[in-house]
């Protein structure tokens, strides 16, 4: 279970990244502001989805 959570945590990071720069690339080219709002609010859901991971990696090693 520690070595699925350690890996799923890697992978809500970077899931976190990439939506993070895809939003951010987005606004610099300033296309879509509708993108942008949407691609912003799916990372504010997966930050949320890999807090929750974080946390229960912590509680799970602890």
């Amino acid at each position: 279970m520690q070595t699925l959570l350690y890996h799923a945590t890697t992978i809500a990071t970077l899931a976190v990244l990439a939506v993070l720069l895809a939003g951010l690339w987005n606004m610099m080219r300033g296309k879509s502001p509708n993108l942008s709002q949407k691609l912003m609010r799916w990372r504010v859901g997966l930050q949320f989805c890999a807090i929750l991971i974080i946390i229960a990696y912590a509680w799970v090693t602890h």
